[in-house]
């Protein structure tokens, strides 16, 4: 059985510990028959009130913050943060070193790629039409190495390319290419400084 570090500290606890009802950490919430439990790597650290439903997998080095929400059929890579009342609402895949700061909504479908930061109270959509026409829910893909600032909103199906950064605030519309900058509301997308064409320290 996998193992993780509780809120309450320095001892590791199994799913079957009773650490987990008093911290009200909720380990594979059954949302359907025959839904298996989640898989999770080695060096976990989940904090209270967090709740993981079955059908997710998660690498090792993962950690969160309090009040996260990870919903099923996600998978999660190694060495991933999820902030404090982040939620995943499912179908979802993050890769590897991937920070995910407090406050995040992250709508079902996303693709997130490896060695991405998400600032926070970013604001991801699937749903082009709300409640007005049958779409087919198209969550954001973020390429590996984007950083995404504080209080962002995007719209749904859209591609935020290779190394490039979404300003805070931004509201964003439209893709963005690869090593671009999306600025302001609605955002515009210009060339990427040339000094911030680095790689993410994460």
């Amino acid at each position: 059985m996998a193992k993780f570090f509780g809120i309450l500290g320095d001892e590791d606890t199994t799913t079957d510990n009773p650490q987990l009802s008093r911290n009200n950490i909720q380990l594979g919430v059954n949302y359907k028959r025959f839904s298996k439990e989640p898989v999770l790597g080695k060096n976990i650290v989940i904090r209270s009130n967090s709740i993981i439903y079955n059908d997710v997998v998660i690498g090792d080095d993962f950690k969160t913050g309090h009040n996260v929400i990870i919903r099923e059929k996600t998978n999660i890579g190694n060495d991933v943060l999820i902030g404090t009342n982040t939620v995943i609402e499912g179908e979802c895949v993050i890769g590897n070193n991937v920070s995910i700061q407090s406050n995040v909504y992250i709508p079902r479908n996303t693709i997130i790629e490896d060695n991405v930061f998400i600032g926070p109270c970013a604001c991801f959509t699937n749903d082009r039409y709300p409640i007005r026409v049958d779409y087919k829910l198209k969550g954001p893909r973020i390429r590996k190495g984007a950083s995404i600032g504080a209080n962002t909103t995007f719209l749904s199906n859209l591609e935020i390319g290779e190394g490039a950064m979404v300003a805070a605030g931004a509201v964003v519309t439209r893709s963005v290419p690869p090593f671009y900058l999306a600025i302001g509301t609605p955002a515009k997308i210009k060339p990427l400084a040339a000094s911030l064409r680095v790689k993410n320290n994460i």
